[in-house]
């Protein structure tokens, strides 16, 4: 096994160029399986999540072929099978995109339940309401979710409550059914949007998307494309706040301003100064972080990937800070690990309580998930002392290269083996 052992009160200095969007590549990687011939995807991140999802693909049948560290070339004509491999797909939360890509080209799918990082209940309630109103039949049995239509046909579908997977998974699923499919109450995300153009790339006719209103109307054929994934909007704001929370200076780049408003507007709140020019924001600190409060919403409200690192920052802001988590019922594990630490967090249900003291000291800590690894990072480059985070596989889900981007930042992190279990390279 590995973990990092990060000396903090270094301050991150200089540059740092942001990877394709996480939350984009895994369901545009899907997608792929809708085109009627070979598809280019470039600026995808180079993280494990995208290796698992890439090498189910190929298990399938598809063809593979990296043209360099960040553009992959996928066929998907061969695959002729409804069914992904259980074993790899229950390890991936987002391998729930393929029942809509498989339910779109083959009006079947069969996908073990979404695995991923625990912290609450992921109901999948919003997708089957939305493939069962497109004409599917839907059943879950033993651990997996079957999917199955004579045809499918364009319906309206009004989502009870606003959910990213089930918008993404019923585009996939909506896009070559014969007539016209509203999605009401869809969510906004910018990686929803980059997900209809991809889809519009290949042929699909996708219309709303970042709005609240998506309509899809269906087309007989798809084919193949050249596209490019967004910027990760989230490693960004990691960045942007690691930076904050080490009195740094740091240029973010290859990001989309736009994307980061909610996230810049927090930041500026707590003191940090936030420039931002055309395609990067420089983010730096010389005073005293100012406590705030943060409430957790769907965009365009500040993003719940980002509550476990504002978090850490808040416990080096003086005073009383609360956090609400507005999306998920248990995104709190990790902050028993932050009070190893020496925070001081009080959790009632969706509420924490930061008595911020403008200082933490290193200690050893484990990752719960993919946002609470980076969080502790965080907290870790700005400690007294060293820190030593296991579990470090959860932050490989999601960042590329996140110990050399902040090696070349002047942060004191290092990767080290120690004795355990061994985690398959594939998941």
């Amino acid at each position: 096994m590995e973990k990092f052992v990060i000396t903090g009160g270094n301050r991150l200095v200089g540059e740092v160029s942001i990877s394709g969007a996480k939350n984009a590549a895994v369901a545009i990687i899907p997608a792929t399986i809708l085109a009627g011939g070979p598809c280019i995807l470039e600026n995808v991140p180079d993280i494990r999540d995208v290796s698992v999802i890439i090498k189910i693909l190929y298990e399938m049948g598809a063809k593979i072929r990296y043209i360099d560290k960040t553009t992959v070339m996928i066929d998907t004509t061969r695959i002729t099978s409804h069914v992904v491999p259980y074993e790899m797909a229950r390890h991936l939360r987002a391998s729930y995109y393929l029942l809509g890509a498989l339910t779109g080209r083959f009006n079947r799918a069969k996908v073990s339940l979404p695995g991923g990082c625990n912290f609450g209940v992921r109901p999948i309630d919003q997708h089957i309401k939305g493939f069962e109103a497109l004409g599917a039949n839907v059943s879950i049995e033993n651990g997996m979710v079957s999917v199955e239509a004579e045809h499918l046909m364009g319906a309206p579908i009004f989502l009870d409550m606003v959910s990213v997977g089930a918008t993404m998974n019923i585009m996939l699923a909506a896009v070559k059914t014969k007539g016209l499919t509203v999605i009401e109450n869809a969510a906004k995300e910018p990686h929803i949007v980059d997900l209809a153009n991809f889809l519009n790339s290949m042929g699909a006719d996708v219309r709303g998307a970042g709005t609240d209103v998506i309509k899809i109307r269906g087309v007989e054929e798809m084919h193949g494309a050249t596209y490019s994934i967004i910027p990760d909007q989230i490693e960004a704001g990691t960045y942007m706040v690691a930076a904050a929370a080490t009195n740094g200076d740091v240029l973010v780049k290859n990001i989309i301003p736009k994307h980061l408003e909610p996230i810049t507007t927090k930041l500026r709140k707590m003191g940090v100064d936030v420039i931002e020019y055309d395609e990067s924001v420089r983010v730096s600190r010389t005073e005293e972080l100012i406590k705030t409060n943060v409430k957790t919403m769907p965009h365009p409200g500040f993003p719940t990937d980002m509550q476990p690192q504002i978090t850490a920052l808040l416990t080096l802001a003086r005073g009383t800070s609360i956090v609400t988590e507005g999306v998920w019922d248990n995104r709190f594990r990790y902050v028993d690990e932050l009070r190893r630490m020496g925070a001081n967090i009080q959790v009632d249900g969706k509420v924490a309580v930061v008595e911020g003291k403008g200082y933490l000291t290193g200690a050893p800590v484990k990752a719960t998930d993919l946002r609470a690894g980076a969080a502790l990072i965080i907290a870790a480059l700005a400690a007294e002392g060293t820190t030593e985070i296991e579990d470090i596989y959860h932050v490989e889900r999601g960042y590329e290269e996140m110990e050399k981007k902040l090696r070349e930042l002047g942060a004191d992190i290092k990767k080290i083996e120690f004795p355990g279990e061994v985690l398959p390279k594939a998941l």
